[in-house]
């Protein structure tokens, strides 16, 4: 079975993702390791807000908000609902 790669955005609610790559700029890389979000690490989608609001997930127990823009950037496996 295919593995399914999506952009955080796109990832459903209460889903749980491996993130696989990060296609922003340094500066967004920078931004993100600096949240503990790095390729290899798993998280959970919490919620994301209408009208392109802000996307939380959380990584090692921890809930992370981000802005939709910055979550489109994010590439995941998924890995389970």
């Amino acid at each position: 079975m295919a593995q399914e790669i999506v952009s955080l955005t796109n990832l459903k609610n209460g889903s749980r993702a491996r993130v696989c790559s990060i296609e922003g700029g340094t500066a967004v890389n920078n931004r993100l390791a600096a949240l503990g979000l790095r390729p290899g690490k798993e998280l959970t989608k919490i919620s994301a807000m209408s009208f392109k609001g802000p996307v939380t997930v959380k990584v090692d127990g921890t809930q992370l908000a981000m802005g939709h823009g910055m979550a489109s950037k994010v590439m995941v496996e998924v890995t389970g609902i």
